[in-house]
């Protein structure tokens, strides 16, 4: 007899051997035919899967996270059965599911064409109305390697080779298509539905790897109705019009240069943004107590193997070498350096919780192929702070920290947080007291914030827990930005400590905090979250003046001159084009507000005022309007 146990806490009976797919069937009729697969024992397993003793089970349809996936994956092997179909010849390689869709790499000499796409999503489409059953074989490592590279998949045969000794090589059929795989799929292929969509091709190595292959990588998403499919697309067609990237060059913000990749060359009014948010968050760090300190881009090799960053990360830093046989990093980080400046003097109980904040640039190599305008780049700047702290205050600076966060993105506009909490991992450092009290003030600090959160069990640094704070965007992307961490490593690490009451000494707990994370990622998702629209109190060109004809140029050049000085960014146009002309130009670079001035602006000693994306005007003058903007001209909270 088999006992089947059900998520709530209800056992089935059988007599022999049972499927997945048999066990729905006897829960409800409903159930069996919306169910795709089946976790035992916590393992998702295919719903055809024989159980032969007792275990507790959870089917999955695609309401659920994990049904989702599995049609995602199941549609990349459709996907790639469908090329192969159409194109003979061509290698399959990898095929995972990512977020919202999936992808598949393929060797092909010929590129993949708009047309192409085409016919493939016709021949998927196909595929699933045939309804191909799907099976599982496990297969001899040395059978497997033989056949793929009989049939001429080399790729598929390397990656066999890799597979570890004790994992089974598992070998999935969908009618007489096969493909390497762990699975689990679904039983069959109309078991996929009709609601997905081919979106791009682009290039990627074999492997990650620049020194390898160049593959084409196929892009698509899958979805289990079409209004889902449909939210989807509309969803990627909004971001589109908001690529960061394309509103740069028309705002004329930034650009980047094959000379230096993953580096932003910031054009005046990129800079003037840049210089504007962290005016903004220098004001409100001095307003929470901290003191803003810098530290060198290059430090001594010695000391990031103190840290233990040379360790994790030297693969992904840049070094130099100098005559007397030195060697010398870039920093990936500001961490060390801080606490070298704490290290200075010495620092009694009565100096914590200590405060300091760095707007430090670092450097990190990321592949060629991972770079991504400024949401993804090699040099960077962080609005990174450390608190050094007693255990006993990690509580309250947690709480303070986590306030602060909310504020400032509350002030840019993103009040929809959520918040990840993830605790410590099976490998750490430091005393279990000392965890304890680090995950209960980072758990206090999430629970006073009212917020959403989710846990991420054993996620936490090896030194530390941590708090990642996530933002919504106005189209409902969710961008990681700001962290809060609780190290107990790194201070002792590099020798910083502080005289207690009874005179001994101690090493003090330090506290990563980063807001913005990267200022360079940062300002690429205020951008796409506002369409280049930004708020007035950020904008980099606040205003523009525009004479309708060169009678008039001498009155605009003297507003211009009155405005600036008022704290206003504005700017005057004086080309030689026509009134549309230069409106359009203008609105495209997203100026908030141009300032029309002629005959009549002239005698009123006032401008006529044009909001962007407004077809109305209004007159005023010119003090009134300073007067008016110049109290919006700064954060809501100061």
């Amino acid at each position: 007899m088999l006992n089947i146990t059900l998520p709530d806490g209800n056992k089935l009976n059988f007599e022999k051997k049972v499927t997945g797919f048999e066990i729905a069937e006897k829960i409800s009729k409903s159930l069996s035919k919306s169910a795709l697969l089946i976790s035992i024992d916590g393992k998702l397993k295919d719903l055809n899967t024989v159980i032969d003793k007792d275990c507790s089970v959870k089917i999955f349809t695609s309401k659920d996270k994990e049904g989702l996936e599995t049609i995602r994956h199941d549609t990349a092997h459709i996907l790639a059965m469908a090329v192969q179909e159409l194109f003979p010849g061509t290698q399959v390689t990898i095929g995972p599911v990512i977020e919202d869709g999936f992808y598949y790499d393929f060797a092909r000499k010929e590129p993949f064409t708009d047309e192409d796409l085409n016919k493939i999503e016709n021949k998927m489409r196909e595929i699933v109305e045939r309804d191909e059953q799907t099976t599982r074989e496990v297969w001899p490592r040395k059978k497997a390697i033989d056949h793929f590279k009989k049939i001429g998949e080399i790729y598929k045969a390397e990656i066999i080779k890799n597979i570890p000794e004790e994992e089974e090589v598992s070998i999935y059929f969908h009618g007489k298509w096969h493909d390497l795989c762990r699975g689990p799929h679904l039983t069959s292929t109309g078991k996929i539905g009709k609601y997905f969509k081919l979106t791009k091709v682009s290039g990627a190595y074999w492997r990650g790897d620049s020194k390898n292959e160049m593959l084409q990588r196929v892009y698509g998403t899958s979805w289990s109705t079409q209004k889902e499919l449909d939210d989807y697309l509309e969803k990627i067609e909004e971001a589109e019009k908001r690529d960061h990237r394309k509103l740069g060059k028309l705002m004329n913000l930034f650009h980047f240069r094959e000379e230096s990749p993953g580096a932003v060359f910031w054009h005046e009014k990129g800079w003037a943004l840049f210089q504007k948010l962290i005016s903004y968050m220098r004001y409100k760090q001095e307003d929470a107590g901290y003191k803003e300190i810098n530290t060198p881009e290059i430090l001594d090799r010695s000391l990031w193997e103190k840290s233990g960053h040379w360790e994790k990360f030297g693969a992904n830093m840049y070094t130099s070498e100098t005559p007397d046989k030195k060697i010398f990093a870039i920093k990936p980080m500001n961490c060390p350096g801080c606490v070298q400046v704490f290290n200075q003097g010495l620092k009694s109980y009565r100096d914590l919780p200590f405060k300091m904040s760095e707007f430090g640039k670092v450097h990190r190599y990321e592949p060629s192929g991972a770079l991504h305008g400024l949401l993804r780049v090699r040099a960077f700047t962080q609005d990174d702070a450390h608190i050094f702290c007693t255990e006993d205050q990690i509580t309250e600076e947690c709480l303070s920290v986590t306030n602060l966060i909310l504020e400032i993105y509350k002030d840019l506009g993103f009040e929809d947080v959520i918040l990840k909490y993830s605790d410590r991992p099976d490998l750490r450092v430091g005393e279990d007291g000392v965890w304890d009290k680090s995950e209960a003030a980072l758990l206090k600090a999430i629970k006073a914030s009212k917020l959403e959160y989710s846990v991420n069990k054993g996620e936490g640094a090896f030194y530390g827990p941590k708090i990642e704070f996530v933002l919504r965007d106005a189209i409902g992307r969710d961008w990681q930005c700001g962290t809060l961490q609780v190290d107990l490593n790194l201070p002792g690490r590099l020798g910083a400590s502080y005289v207690d009451k009874d005179g001994s000494k101690k090493i003090p707990v330090m506290l990563h905090r980063a807001l913005f994370g990267s200022l360079e990622r940062f300002i690429g998702i205020l951008i796409e979250n506002y369409a280049g629209k930004l708020p007035f109190w950020i904008s980099p060109l606040q205003t523009m003046v525009i004479p309708i004809s060169e009678d008039f140029n001498e009155y605009a050049v003297l507003i211009q001159k009155k405005i600036k000085n008022s704290g206003i960014t504005c700017s005057v146009d004086l080309k030689n084009h026509n009134l549309n002309y230069k409106i359009r130009e203008h609105s495209n670079a997203k100026v908030p507000i141009l300032l029309i001035c002629g005959k009549k602006e002239v005698d009123s000693n006032a401008v006529t005022i044009r909001k962007l994306d407004s077809n109305k005007q209004e007159n005023m003058s010119i003090d009134e309007f300073i007067k008016k903007y110049s109290a919006l001209n700064k954060a809501p909270s100061i």
